[in-house]
């Protein structure tokens, strides 16, 4: 196996020929050598430009059938030299495509503003000195440090390390992490074997490491596998149903174009304004802007929601924000203060010992693994009481996982020793487990039931009055270089360290009103179930009301669907179970969001139907996520939740009102072509109407929403949008027949006065049903937006003057009407405008029932 040029792979290289062959030393790049790489290979990306983005996006608004439907009408009335129709409908694409662009550009530009405030960064070494740089604008031959809870943002090989254990599941299946180590490997061995090189998109599980970065971008391994990237992310419940209405609309215009066209035909009308008219008659019934207007108003809840302090990652994760009807959450930082303090350090008598925190302040401070704010408090502690490192060095580190729920550090004194010093600490159980002796005044003794029960009640008293509990535990060993797990046993158990992370004053305040909105609140939790307890009563969650990780891995999955929605506290898990009690909640039908922040929190956030984490929160938690909020509070996520819910309550107002107005001028049309002399709309006159109402229509995005509409989780129902179609859109047909029986009866309309009363009747009520069923209350009482009220005003009043502009308006072949005409046109307006509130009253009391 060998590079581009026949060089030997990189693993197989060594460290200091293959950075002078990057053009770098062992001390990284200069800032002048890194900007010419930068200019020269691009940034460290695997998508695309924003310039080919672009591009595509423009190019997208041309590629919808129905688009190229029309580009075949135009291409038609071009053959038959009908320059005026083809001008006009050319023209009104182009205004169509045009306006979706616009407004599709300006959402993504928005949604790439305020994923830049969350862009990665990573610590590399110029100019001799570390720097925090974009992980875009690494390049190959920086010098990149790694430490627990990194994503590695690049191909790169490894310097040097420490206790340096990777998750490489992304690119090899493994789910368990693998040790990294400096050194020469075979040029021919696979990716699972290359230990001493490190690969884009995997995550840093423990320990630190300094890494050559080599391959950047779209050369890297992940890079390579474009198709994985670009591959479609699973479908959620909100694009099911936009596709599933795609394809309702797409069966009921088929129909209704074939029944058309066959009509025509059978009347023995031009081939030509007969397949014209069917192609307009297409275009009518779909919500063409459908895509623009999902944008604007994701975008625009996007930036609402960032104004607040919630940052969506990607906007689909909005619609499930919405629907949310389960939370699950840890508890320090978001139901605590998250300011955890050593409050106590406490010996195997339960009685203070400095000794105690000593020991706790050593492992503490030579851990190399991710900072957690529980070592903090332990170092903070030590330095206040004047502990010291100096006389010790590390020998060595056996990291912290989650099923030994510990830590080890090994240490030697400065001079050469014939003894190294172990010192253990981690969750109580497990601490305990690998402990034979006591300490008692010194003395090492036996470790029997007795001990072991009496042990156990300190650990559960201290848990019930509400403070986190870990154990310490050391043991001598005859000096060796490496150590291991198996280490880990014959322990003398030390002493306990007490922590204290009290309740934040809002939590059940918080807790209430998410409950308020429909969501219930589960907390899981990797802590003791009696701390947990505790602050859950204190909080106002059921303390009895709880399953821990020892009863989980005993449940078979059927039992877990049953009990999972019924329990409010879940500890003592590890991650697998974390991920395990999301995926049994959604199996019994509910919405979930999991808010989590660290390593052992992201397969969870990758299952939930929305990831939430903090702006602080590891890499690899951070990109599992479709939410981050800025400040871990619950309280700023309930906000988020009702914005969420306000932006999909938007989207379906233009999906139902807009498909229902279009459905019933459809139906009018199929039912008139038959009984009329003459087409009731020339297709140029479909189009254009089509393309009016659909300018107000980008206002939805901004509309007010009532507060019912916020109360309750929100899920997609077709049916809903189906019945809504059908009753509101017949309801217009009803009138529309109306219109046209006076048209023909009192006013005995040729073709040009016809077709433009009920242009303009049709187009004005399809404005006039906007305002009427953007709300479930009676319109007078719900303000709609201001840009969505004088938009509508606007192409109202432009509706009235477009029979009246002279040469334009002959163009579309329409003639100014009489006073009594425009008389008409109005009276038969008000009264859909009045049936139409009145049936909403009767339809949305059926469908949504007042709660008793």
């Amino acid at each position: 196996m060998r590079e581009a040029g026949g060089a030997p792979p990189y693993w197989s290289q060594d460290a200091s020929a293959l950075a002078a062959t990057l053009g770098a030393g062992l001390d990284g790049l200069t800032t002048d050598q890194a900007t010419t790489q930068l200019a020269r290979i691009g940034p460290n990306s695997v998508e695309d430009s924003s310039r080919s983005s672009t591009i595509r996006l423009l190019a997208h608004q041309f590629e919808s059938p129905l688009v190229l439907i029309l580009a075949f009408a135009i291409a038609i009335s071009l053959m038959l030299q009908q320059w005026v129709d083809a001008a006009i409908i050319l023209a009104i694409v182009l205004g169509s495509s045009l306006l979706s662009f616009f407004q599709e550009y300006r959402a993504s530009t928005a949604v790439e503003e305020l994923k830049r405030r969350l862009a990665l960064r990573c610590r590399t070494v110029r100019d001799g000195v570390e720097q925090d740089i974009p992980v875009s604008a690494l390049v190959p031959g920086d010098l990149v440090l790694l430490s627990a809870g990194d994503l590695i943002p690049a191909d790169g090989l490894i310097i040097e390390a420490t206790d340096f254990l990777v998750s490489e599941a992304n690119m090899t299946g493994e789910s368990f992490p693998v040790e990294k180590r400096p050194g020469i490997v075979r040029p021919d061995v696979p990716i699972t074997e290359r230990t001493n090189a490190v690969f884009l998109g995997a995550s840093v599980q423990s320990g630190t490491a300094k890494v050559l970065a080599v391959k950047t971008g779209r050369r890297t391994e992940f890079g390579t596998i474009a198709a994985r990237l670009r591959a479609r992310p699973p479908e959620t419940d909100f694009a099911r149903g936009v596709r599933r209405f795609g394809e309702l609309l797409i069966r009921v215009m088929i129909v209704i174009v074939l029944f058309v066209l066959t009509v025509n035909l059978l009347l023995d009308r031009p081939l030509i304004e007969s397949l014209l008219f069917a192609v307009a008659l297409a275009i009518g019934l779909s919500p063409e802007l459908l895509p623009a207007i999902i944008s604007v108003t994701l975008s625009a809840g996007a930036r609402a929601m960032s104004n607040r302090g919630v940052i969506v990652r990607h906007l689909d994760a909005i619609e499930n924000l919405g629907s949310m009807d389960v939370l699950c959450t840890d508890k320090t930082g978001t139901l605590t203060e998250g300011t955890i303090l050593l409050s106590n350090t406490l010996d195997a008598a339960n009685r203070p010992s400095s000794e105690v925190r000593r020991l706790a302040f050593l492992n503490a401070a030579f851990e190399t693994g991710i900072g957690n704010p529980l070592d903090a408090a332990i170092v903070a502690a030590g330095e206040r009481a004047g502990c010291s490192t100096r006389g010790l060095t590390k020998v060595d580190e056996i990291p912290y996982d989650f099923v030994r729920r510990r830590l080890t550090i090994v240490l030697a004194e400065d001079e050469p020793a014939a003894q190294h010093l172990i010192i253990t600490k981690g969750a109580f159980a497990n601490v305990l487990d690998i402990c034979s002796t006591l300490d008692r005044e010194g003395l090492e003794v036996p470790l029997d039931d007795t001990s072991r029960a009496e042990l156990a009640e300190t650990f559960r008293a201290k848990g019930a009055e509400g403070f986190r509990v870990l154990a310490v535990a050391t043991r001598r060993i005859e000096a060796k270089h490496d150590y291991n797990r198996d280490d880990e046993h014959g322990m003398t158990f030390r002493g306990f360290l007490v922590f204290h992370d009290p309740p934040k004053a809002d939590a059940q305040r918080t807790i209430h009103d998410l409950n308020a909105l429909g969501i219930r609140t589960k907390v899981i939790s990797g802590d003791n179930r009696y701390v947990t307890a505790h602050l859950a009563e204190a909080v106002g969650l059921d303390p009895k009301s709880m399953i821990t990780g020892a009863q989980l891995a005993k449940l078979k999955d059927e039992a877990l669907w049953h009990l999972a929605p019924q329990t409010d506290l879940f500890v003592e898990l590890d991650p697998q179970q974390k991920e395990r009690i999301v995926r049994a909640l959604q199996r019994t039908g509910h919405s979930v969001g999991y808010l989590g922040d660290g390593i052992n929190d992201a397969p969870a956030l990758h299952a939930a139907d929305v990831g939430i984490s903090v702006e602080g929160a590891v890499d690899v938690a951070r990109e599992s996520a479709d939410i981050i909020l800025l400040s871990r509070d619950l309280d700023v996520l309930r906000s988020g939740v009702q914005d969420g819910r306000r932006t999909f309550a938007n989207t379906l107002k233009y999906i139902s009102i807009t498909t229902s107005a279009n459905f019933g001028n459809m139906v009018s049309m199929a039912l008139a072509t038959p009984i009329l002399p003459f087409l009731p709309l020339a297709a140029k006159q479909i189009l254009l109407n089509n393309f009016l109402s659909d300018i107000p229509s980008v206002a939805i995005s901004s509309d007010n929403v009532d507060p019912d509409r916020v109360s309750q989780p929100q899920r997609w129902s077709l049916r809903e949008i189906q019945r809504f179609m059908i009753v509101f859109g017949l309801i217009s047909s009803v009138f529309d027949l109306l219109t046209f029986a006076v048209l023909l009866l009192v006013f005995s309309a040729n073709k040009a006065t016809f077709q433009t009363s009920w242009f303009m009747i049709s187009l004005l009520t399809e404005l006039a049903v906007v305002l009427v069923l953007r709300t479930r209350k009676p319109a007078f009482r719900s303000i709609p937006s201001r840009l969505l009220f004088w938009s509508t005003l606007t192409v109202a009043a432009a509706t009235f003057t477009i029979p009246f502009l002279g040469e334009p308006s002959t163009l579309f072949g329409f003639v100014p009407l009489s006073a009594l005409q425009l008389g008409v046109v109005i009276s038969i307006v008000l009264g859909y405008v009045a049936t139409t509130e009145a049936v909403k009253t009767r339809v949305f009391r059926w469908e949504h029932p007042p709660h008793p």
